[in-house]
């Protein structure tokens, strides 16, 4: 199977679907990764049994053996995880695919459907528009895949409205997960106007939960490919700028690299597993990248040339 093109993955019929489609590429491609490391020590696994932690499966082991195992001197009890999806409105942005939204809840659609299937516990919290404000507490029965997909699916055709910002919805998942170790992943562009995502992840790591971001922007929002006099709108405000984007490029460029790197090495310096997803790239390798990656929190490369 060869990865979709995310334009391609939106014409699919329904949620589920893309949600499937998108983890069987990514465990495709997980047996044509080359994994490096050491030879499997088979005393030290055990087969994956329901209660086992899904972020406790030897991903390597899989991609050879096509079998779960788990390292057993690592295992505890059932994973629960809360999938934290951004619906403000600068997650509206469409540039030449899919809009920031409908890419981000692919991945949770299908981060969902992987751990739902491995009998683990899910939770969904929608933020940024209060409207819409959405929490659908962890549970790991087969139906209740539907109640998750049926809400991200929602949210998405209704499109991103709101202007909530992360921090506040993260102290939320921080207070509904304290009461044991749980897996946190976001997908989000961070424009955090007010200013606390960074330190609010940085706490939930501190409280030994496990999170991961994935920051979702556009290419266009990456490359600033425009040509001629234009008139930049912003989604969340009522600001303006009309420019000519060839005269403002390099320090627009440069302004996106300090912000990203910043991102990028708040999160590695806490602990906190990060990813920068375009919504030009096959939603199947960011998921794949999550699954492989371990406790690594980033890529060495500059994720915004990917």
């Amino acid at each position: 199977m060869e990865f979709l093109d995310p334009k391609a993955l939106a014409r699919l019929e329904t949620l589920h679907l893309k949600a499937q489609v998108i983890v069987e590429g990514a465990i495709t491609g997980l047996h044509r990764a080359r994994l490096e490391g050491s030879s499997v020590e088979f005393a030290q696994h055990k087969e994956y049994a329901p209660g086992d932690e899904i972020r406790h499966i030897d991903w390597k082991v899989y991609g050879k053996q096509d079998r779960y195992v788990v390292k057993q001197f690592e295992q505890e009890s059932e994973l629960t995880a809360y999938l934290v999806l951004d619906a403000s409105r600068s997650m509206a942005y469409r540039g030449q695919g899919v809009s920031k939204l409908e890419y981000a809840s692919y991945l949770v659609a299908a981060l969902a459907y992987l751990l739902i299937r491995q009998q683990d516990k899910v939770g969904l919290y929608v933020f940024g528009d209060r409207d819409l404000d959405r929490y659908i507490p962890p549970r790991s029965r087969p139906t209740h895949l539907h109640d998750i997909l049926a809400v991200l699916e929602e949210t998405w055709r209704r499109g991103a409205k709101g202007s909530e910002p992360l921090g506040p919805a993260l102290d939320r998942v921080a207070e509904i997960a304290r009461r044991r170790r749980s897996l946190v992943v976001v997908a989000s562009d961070l424009f955090d106007h007010g200013g606390r995502a960074l330190d609010v992840l940085a706490n939930l790591r501190a409280r030994r939960h496990d999170v991961a971001v994935f920051q979702t922007l556009d290419r266009d929002e990456l490359d600033l490919p425009f040509d001629g006099t234009t008139l930049f709108r912003s989604l969340e405000s009522e600001r303006e700028l009309l420019a000519q984007p060839a005269a403002i490029r390099k320090t627009y460029q440069h302004k996106l690299r300090e912000f990203l790197t910043g991102t990028r090495d708040g999160c590695v310096s806490s602990g906190v597993r990060y990813d920068l997803v375009p919504t030009d790239r096959p939603v199947e390798e960011g998921l794949l990248s999550f699954l492989t990656r371990g406790e690594r929190a980033a890529d060495d490369s500059a994720p915004w040339n990917s």
